[in-house]
């Protein structure tokens, strides 16, 4: 199984003009229909769970899934959102090969405070950091944010020098959730950010980004791209499907896999979106 470190997998994309689909998952169907997926596409790929995720299933078992399930193509487990010191330390120790911690609603300065110490921490796992600054709006898990505030390019700067974090999640105009009305992306800040840091961007909230905005996103220096809301609409769609196919279905694991199947699909569109198909060889190829 190819297990590995966001830092290295998202510094291979922000040096070769792609990004990493990272995927949000629930349960183990949807962690095996993102594997094969990423299988299928040769791409590598992150799996994320949140916060409220781990409360119906503890990062234990999803470190333990995928041990047991190998992959074929590099893949990284992620706390997505990561909402205490304490929550970022378990799934480290649990195995997980990446962390977020999101201060984004602290004042600045406790966010520095907050991320410093998770990325002290991490130092000592071996385990590379994302953190958040400025505000994606909508709602994720448990986290909601009514008014998106735009990241500042200098703050930016400031922040990634002061906690010593591997990637940084920025406020483009995107929200969690998906989109009543289209969003208006402010895609040149990218670029005004990427002159100022030297670590890695992160776009939250793509479920419902146009598929041409986000390529610019990335064309833009985007290196990984977080999709959650449409797996968990793609995969009750096809739950909901086989249910009225078949309403006399008692096997949870026929309409689960159908849940699956949806998923499947979803992402492998989402790793051409990305442009990350193809290039699981090139990153297997530097660990070997």
């Amino acid at each position: 199984m190819m297990l590995m470190t966001t830092k290295r997998m998202l510094r291979a994309a922000s040096q070769n003009g792609y990004a990493v689909g990272a995927f949000n998952v629930e349960n183990a169907e949807m962690l095996q229909a993102v594997l094969a997926a990423a299988e299928e596409m040769e791409a590598p790929v992150i799996i994320q769970t949140t916060p409220g995720t781990l409360r119906y299933l503890p990062p234990e078992y999803f470190a333990g899934m995928l041990r047991e399930k190998g992959a074929g193509a590099p893949v990284a487990l992620h706390l997505d959102h990561g909402s205490s010191f304490e929550l970022a330390v378990r799934c480290m120790e649990a195995g997980y090969t990446s962390v977020m911690i999101d201060g984004s609603a602290l004042p600045y300065e406790e966010n520095i405070r907050l991320t410093a110490r998770v990325c002290a921490s991490a130092q000592d796992h071996g385990v590379p950091v994302e953190a958040e600054l400025g505000k994606v709006g909508g709602k994720e898990d448990d986290l909601e944010c009514s008014d998106a505030q735009y990241t500042d390019p200098d703050q930016a700067a400031d922040f990634v020098r002061r906690t010593g974090v591997d990637s940084l999640a920025v406020a483009i105009g995107t929200a969690h959730g998906f989109y009543k009305v289209e969003p208006r992306l402010d895609l040149d800040r990218i670029i005004r950010i990427r002159e100022k840091v030297d670590v890695p961007l992160v776009m939250h909230g793509a479920s419902g980004v146009p598929d041409e905005k986000v390529r610019r996103a990335v064309e833009n220096g985007m290196a990984k791209v977080n999709f959650a809301t449409e797996l968990r609409a793609a995969f009750s769609q096809g739950v909901k499907e086989y249910l009225e196919k078949d309403h006399g279905v008692y096997d949870p694991k026929k309409y689960l896999s159908s849940g699956a199947q949806k998923v499947r699909e979803l992402v492998k569109e989402k790793i051409c979106l990305c442009g990350s198909q193809g290039k699981a060889r090139d990153l297997m190829a530097q660990v070997e």
